[in-house]
């Protein structure tokens, strides 16, 4: 009888086991940190010769193997993220074949940093998508600027491309790339009663443990597919998303930060019943990342509008604002920005901005 026992125990536990559906996808790609090195017979100095020396990776046109810290020349390389990383030159690119579920969506989250004060573009592709991004604007001092882009797979292994476009007068130029990583994006859950998808921001890209300025999300000009699931980045700038590890965080574990004052903004589009009222409550803080000042977040929804003030001492801290509103078609719009430009106390070449979070809308009764 013991025995008869403690196999269907054995046999409940298996098949529980069994029925719980394997972890989501999330975390460095293979050598996604570039610290598995290329063998020294394989470097002339810092370029990497080869197509196949760097391990993982295949490489195209000239690609250096950098580390951080003074370079030959007199300046100064930042590698946030670890202590290596890859510098593509003029035309330059490294690609991945990576082994995904097709008809799943995922996000890839990297660290890309311009060396030079030319006009850097970096296009990342995948099979029938690529996003091009400027990287021009420094939104973190320290170069550390990580950003994220979203697709949906086509196929089961898919090639991931990074591709300096530009021809640079100094061939020493040229972006860095110094840690990419990958996650499969969960199906959104509703929250029962609340009409927003995603309110609390609370799926969104993989997260850098060790080191985090917030991951940029770009305009949905540069990316079809968000890889802040049911939103719109409808600016022409990015917005940052930002963790409670690193910064503060007015409800759970992540939120929104609005960086570029009005070309910043963030949208989703609603399910709503013609003639009705509903209130939209949100949350505008500060990420206690030393953002200070009078701040002012700006919400729109159907024909309402509500300007939010916030001053920050940019020590964390929010305040919940509402706005109620009449739907006048069976979708609404709701979009958020930030009515100013700000930047740390100390650091006048960090941009920041408020803090968005926790957003619903409940109808009225």
């Amino acid at each position: 009888m013991a025995l008869f026992l403690s196999l269907c125990v054995a046999l409940i536990f298996s098949l529980a086991h069994a029925a719980s559906p394997p972890p989501l996808l999330d975390g460095l790609v293979e050598n996604g940190d570039f610290e598995e090195a290329p063998a020294k017979s394989n470097l002339k100095k810092t370029v990497i010769i080869g197509k196949y020396s760097l391990p993982k990776w295949e490489i195209n046109g000239l690609v250096e193997y950098v580390s951080g810290g003074p370079q030959p020349g007199g300046f100064f390389l930042a590698v946030p993220r670890g202590v290596h990383a890859v510098r593509l030159g003029n035309e330059a690119s490294i690609s991945q074949n990576l082994t995904l579920k097709r008809g799943s969506i995922y996000a890839l989250t990297f660290g890309a940093t311009r060396t030079c004060a030319q006009d850097e573009v970096l296009r990342v592709s995948v099979p029938g998508q690529s996003s091009d991004l400027p990287l021009q604007t420094l939104y973190s001092s320290d170069g550390g600027d990580t950003y994220s882009l979203a697709w949906k797979a086509t196929s089961d292994v898919v090639k991931v491309t990074f591709h300096n476009l530009g021809i640079q007068e100094d061939p020493s130029c040229g972006p860095i790339v110094d840690a990419i990583a990958i996650k499969e994006m969960p199906p959104l859950r509703r929250t029962i009663g609340n009409l927003v998808k995603n309110g609390g921001f609370e799926v969104g890209p993989h997260m850098f443990k060790n080191f985090s300025t917030g991951v940029l999300l770009p305009p949905k000009q540069q990316d079809q597919i968000s890889p802040l699931p049911g939103w719109i980045i409808e600016s022409l700038k990015p917005v940052k998303y930002i963790d409670s590890k690193h910064f503060f965080v007015p409800e759970g574990f992540a939120a929104i930060e609005l960086v570029a004052g009005r070309e910043s903004a963030i949208a989703q589009v609603i399910r709503t019943i013609p003639d009705k009222f509903y209130n939209l409550t949100f949350t505008v803080g500060d990420a206690k990342n030393a953002c200070h000042g009078s701040m002012m977040v700006e919400a729109f929804a159907a024909k309402e509008t509500v300007k939010v003030p916030y001053v920050s001492q940019g020590k964390g801290g929010y305040k919940t604002a509402i706005l109620r509103f009449q739907a006048v078609s069976a979708r609404t719009r709701i979009t958020f920005y930030s009515a100013y430009y700000h930047n740390k106390q100390h650091d006048y070449g960090h941009m920041c901005g408020p803090v968005l979070d926790d957003v619903s809308v409940f109808p009225t009764h």
